[in-house]
């Protein structure tokens, strides 16, 4: 039996709850589609609708629902794939970035990877790891270069980099006369921060972190774009978190003793991925350790996944019960 092609019918049916209606969309007369999936039923051993007076899903139905469209999508994917690969117009790879990734960065990764794949397009968008997530599970996306901690659920993650980070503040401040500072050194300032929309993860463990070294921000102030979170901190409204310093008279950056990090990753499906997807978040990794600071996450020999290890697990409180105080009205 066409299986793929039984599925097809199969979700028809379940979208009208009704053979006749669904025969008619399909262009074929009503006892060949339920001479259909009777047999569908018998080879999986379930009962795909209940046929009363009304035609309603089963549990069983209900489950195959949702497989077959995940992979009727899949095979849709994939033969699409192919076919352009067979034509050579597998040309272009979408990927997202997060918009504060330095724009050396960016111009980076575009050249080794315009050299190691000259004959695919790098089509890069700015976006947050939460519109990266979304774009990737409705297969708008390719690749994504997340910020960890995120679910990551039907994504193959590439090599994760770790950045470690450093305090911004306004060079009139009292903290800029030490050399470097410990968390707890930041005590009764603001914070300046990406809102939590953007990386729910990482800001959730950013602020947890803060939390357990004693730095309890008097207020967070949400700032999407980094000249904006540059405006905020040099108008006194709170310190940022930033991995290098900045080119601006106003402003210092000093290092932090206690190790806090930002950890990305590159991110693709699981299922049917672009060829290059890969290659994209290798070029990724190297273009990020090699900023002299950066390094790679070693894998976990225990086969954790990434986000396990970025802060010490043996705290197991997700960071969201210190954000009611701190979230702005």
């Amino acid at each position: 039996m066409d299986h793929l092609r039984s599925l097809r019918y199969f979700l028809v049916v379940a979208e009208e709850l009704h053979f006749g209606h669904a025969a008619d969309r399909l262009g074929i007369a009503q006892p060949p589609l339920s001479q259909r999936i009777k047999r569908l039923e018998a080879e999986l051993g379930a009962k795909l609708f209940d046929r009363g007076r009304r035609v309603t899903l089963t549990e069983a139905g209900e489950v195959l629902r949702t497989e077959a469209r995940d992979l009727l999508a899949r095979w849709e994917r994939m033969t699409s794939l192919v076919a352009k690969a067979e034509r050579g117009e597998l040309d272009a790879l979408r990927a997202g970035v997060p918009p504060e990734l330095p724009g050396r960065v960016l111009a980076a990764i575009l050249t080794a990877f315009a050299e190691r794949c000259p004959g695919i397009r790098l089509d890069l968008q700015e976006l947050t790891t939460a519109e990266q997530t979304r774009l990737l599970a409705d297969r708008e996306l390719d690749a994504g270069l997340l910020q960890l901690p995120v679910d990551v659920v039907g994504l193959d993650l590439g090599p994760a980099i770790d950045t470690p980070l450093g305090v911004l503040l306004p060079r009139d401040s009292p903290l800029a006369r030490a050399s470097s500072l410990a968390l707890a050194d930041l005590a009764g300032e603001g914070l300046v921060h990406a809102p939590r929309a953007a990386a729910p993860g990482s800001y959730d463990a950013l602020l947890r972190t803060c939390w357990e070294h004693g730095f309890r921000p008097a207020a967070v102030r949400h700032a999407r774009n980094p000249e904006f979170a540059l405006g905020l901190v040099l108008a006194g409204h709170g310190v940022a978190f930033e991995p290098t310093a900045r080119k601006e008279p106003w402003v210092v950056w000093r290092p932090l003793r206690e190790q806090l990090d930002a950890r990305m990753a590159f991110a693709w499906p699981s299922s049917s991925p672009h060829p290059q997807a890969a290659t994209l978040a290798e070029i990724a990794a190297e273009v990020l350790r090699d900023d002299g600071v950066s390094r790679i996450v070693p894998p976990d020999p225990s086969g954790a996944r990434p986000w396990d290890v970025f802060y010490d697990r043996g705290h197991t409180g997700t960071g969201r019960e210190c954000l009611g105080r701190l979230e702005p009205s």
